[in-house]
């Protein structure tokens, strides 16, 4: 939530929140669901609203549903905003000069030639990220060219492209191939054949890879990822230009009936979706798009699976468990951690605080999945499931309760377990950092204050919005009366 606050500087001067209580921004669902979103070159905006605690919600806007800057879409629009034909025209105009320079037509065409180039021939352009073909040459024959590209370099084309590391936008953290390596025994020991992968181009990459060298290997991967640059490496039954946080596919119906296909296929059965989102993204609208797929694999079920569900693996930093599991209920967090090739922190081998964050959310029985003891995990006979080594069983909580690998104490008068580095404060009356504020900002429901729920689940929350409406419709009529007297005044 407050990740989106870097590029929502507009919405500041509207309903001015006190600096003293506590603020956020929320996505929330339009007013009229068949009223389709306005369009940023990211596809449908999605709708937010800015909350303060004690305070009714202001006005809604429109922004964009990938970008956190608005250095990289300055999307904006008041969700009751009426737009001139030429506004619209010149959005359109924009949005059409921000998409990619080539079709995805185009794409595969450029590639089925240049893998028929002679080794001498095949070039890739660093500084724009490019195959070229002989007839490109000329105009960057200035730029800084990889020449002799193999075809091993075009199977593994996230080790060819410069990662994109943006941290407001697509920061694109790959999977160290050890954590690949053991997502992919671990996707063929459970018996998958195809897995939707959901930004995560390095694991799509090398099942492809195993299946070419493996003929026993009967693993098929299908990648949805933004980053439109993959386009030139997949024909199109293997990738699809896509946007996971408002489930747009950018070459429309056609990649959409790919996905479909993939999912749908041998009645959904044996299909598994990994996805590795941006940890900064809001997890509500990726929650309403993994439904959305998940909705789409189920049409393909027959009557008698019609109860089943969607395997999936959703990888994100174990914090946002209860958040996720407000969305997915049967979803359960594993203790394995993976790590990524290109950042500072996320790395294997690590201890104590300094251990990767990042783990796996699955509705998959977490006694089916069995984590390798030669990196640091064991099996608890209690708990029926895998987890690492200093994750104790707390004989009060009846669980292996530590959540980023290290031991955790039991506080009995939270009567829950807690990180080593948090002590029970009296004042507070729960446990927190040694040096923590007490008089800080408390956590809890924005609409009635109390701190065991947040806004989302308000019990108030319907009569809330309905006390808001009929304010705004208030103000509404009261700025109609005096503009009409207005008038009166100057006929």
């Amino acid at each position: 939530m407050a990740a989106l606050r870097d590029r929502l500087g507009a919405v500041e001067g509207e309903g001015s929140a006190s600096s003293q209580g506590s603020c956020g921004v929320e996505m929330v669902l339009p007013s009229d669901p068949t009223t389709p979103a306005p369009l940023c070159p990211h596809g449908p905006t999605l709708l937010f609203v800015k909350v303060s605690q004690g305070k009714e919600e202001t006005r809604r806007f429109y922004a964009c549903s990938a970008c956190r800057d608005r250095k990289d879409c300055n999307f904006f629009q008041w969700e009751d905003e009426k737009l001139s034909g030429a506004r619209l025209a010149a959005r359109e105009a924009h949005n059409r000069r921000c998409q990619p320079p080539l079709s995805r037509m185009q794409c595969v065409e450029r590639y089925l030639k240049f893998i028929e180039l002679p080794l001498s021939q095949r070039k890739f352009c660093q500084r724009c990220q490019q195959l070229l073909l002989p007839d490109d040459w000329e105009k960057h024959r200035e730029h800084q060219v990889v020449g002799d590209v193999s075809v091993t370099q075009l199977k593994r084309p996230s080790q060819l492209l410069s990662p994109l590391e943006n941290k407001k936008t697509n920061a694109q953290y790959l999977f160290a191939d050890r954590s690949c390596q053991f997502l992919i025994d671990l996707l063929s020991t459970l018996g998958f054949r195809r897995v939707l992968c959901v930004g995560t181009p390095r694991l799509h990459e090398l099942i492809r890879l195993k299946a070419s060298d493996d003929n026993k290997s009967n693993i098929k991967s299908l990648l949805l990822d933004i980053d439109f640059r993959y386009s030139q490496f997949y024909m199109e039954d293997s990738f699809c230009h896509y946007n996971m946080f408002n489930h747009h596919f950018f070459d429309g119906e056609a990649a959409l009936e790919v996905c479909r296909t993939f999912l749908q296929e041998d009645q959904g059965e044996g299909v598994i979706m990994v996805t590795d989102p941006p940890f900064g993204g809001l997890v509500e609208p990726l929650a309403v798009t993994f439904k959305k797929l998940i909705a789409m694999w189920k049409k393909g079920q027959s009557q008698d699976n019609n109860h089943k569900e969607l395997p999936i693996f959703w990888i994100f930093p174990y914090f946002f468990e209860s958040r996720i599991c407000q969305f997915f209920p049967s979803f359960r967090m594993l203790d394995y951690q993976v790590d990524y090739d290109n950042h500072a922190l996320y790395k294997h081998g690590k201890t104590g605080r300094k251990q990767s964050p990042v783990r796996i959310f699955t509705n998959v029985s977490p006694d089916k999945i069995i984590l390798p003891v030669e990196e640091g995990y064991r099996f608890c006979p209690l708990c029926q499931r895998y987890v690492s080594l200093e994750n104790q069983h707390c004989e009060h909580c009846d669980s292996c309760t530590s959540k980023d690998g290290r031991k955790w104490n039991h506080c009995f008068l939270c009567k829950k377990c807690v990180k080593p580095s948090w002590i029970h404060c009296s004042i507070c009356n729960h446990c927190a950092l040694p040096d923590h504020s007490c008089k800080g900002p408390k956590d809890g429901c924005f609409i009635c204050g109390e701190l065991d729920h947040k806004r989302s689940t308000c019990p108030n929350i319907s009569t809330s919005k309905k006390v808001n409406k009929a304010v705004r419709k208030q103000k509404q009529r009261k700025s109609n009366k005096m503009k009409m007297e207005t008038l009166k005044d100057n006929p």
